[in-house]
């Protein structure tokens, strides 16, 4: 009885408070498999997390960092407790790897592909250096991405991925696969706020190309698409952006019922 009540407790609080993205992009009805979810913590290492061991084993190999967040099945929490664990897409990874590689060879070239983390004066994209509202990206500034929620094995207890994805430059013969589509980049506008902007269900990922959408997320999932790029915070911590401002920084999450966690139970 009392696990329902703080259930409901928990419900009529969201409704009143929360961001209304939450509310259009399936926040709430999580709690229908909180007792499954909540147990996908993820396990991440404090060089992934402490900025001073961050720097001292990657320096200035964004690539390996990103590929060692992806592999460590890493979480980010965004706006003050959502947890979405980060994952790269198989072509990004492949990219990122050869670039990596670059740096750890002993190269002495600068390595121009390298991902690029901000400063802490650039706390919004619109601060970049030639920012423009387009679809643009380059996977050096700024990165093509997507928030998919409702997936089951997500790991940080709420079903949310961030899936970053090879962006690929005009006139190229061929795109990543599980990147974004034609539809998506036609239509893109995430500087605009997320209830006016198209949410794609799983069935819509396969029509426009996305395959084994279902295999990889499920069939429930769905998501939003966004462009991200990387900065720092006067704490020298890194946060990872969307255009639209939602931001978050790598943390460790908990087994902890993520109901528990808010309410401290």
């Amino acid at each position: 009885m009392e696990r329902n009540k703080i259930l409901k407790l928990f419900m009529f609080v969201s409704s009143a408070l929360l961001p209304k993205r939450f509310l259009v992009s399936g926040f709430l009805p999580f709690h229908r498999s909180i007792n499954r979810q909540f147990q996908l913590a993820s396990s991440m290492s404090p060089v992934l997390l402490e900025p001073s061991q961050r720097d001292a084993k990657y320096g200035t190999n964004v690539a390996r960092y990103l590929l060692d967040l992806h592999e460590s099945e890493a979480t980010f929490d965004f706006c003050g407790g959502m947890m979405f664990q980060l994952m790269l897409t198989d072509q990004l990874r492949e990219h990122l790897t050869k670039v990596a590689s670059q740096n750890e060879d002993g190269n002495e070239t600068i390595n121009h592909f390298q991902p690029k983390i901000f400063d802490a004066t650039k706390a919004r994209m619109f601060n970049l250096p030639d920012y423009d509202q387009s679809a643009n990206a380059d996977n050096i500034n700024i990165f093509h991405g997507r928030e998919l929620r409702k997936v089951p094995h997500a790991k940080g207890g709420f079903g949310f991925v961030l899936q970053l994805s090879m962006a690929m430059p005009d006139g190229a013969d061929s795109r990543d696969p599980e990147g974004w589509s034609a539809q998506e980049m036609k239509t893109y506008d995430g500087w605009a706020h997320d209830i006016g902007r198209t949410w794609r269900k799983a069935d819509d990922y396969e029509a426009e190309g996305f395959k084994d959408f279902k295999q990889k997320f499920g069939s429930e999932a769905f998501g939003l698409n966004h462009r991200f790029y990387l900065h720092l915070d006067g704490s020298h911590r890194m946060w990872l952006s969307a255009e639209d401002g939602c931001e978050g920084t790598p943390a460790k999450s908990t087994s902890r019922n993520p109901v528990s966690r808010i309410f401290g139970l």
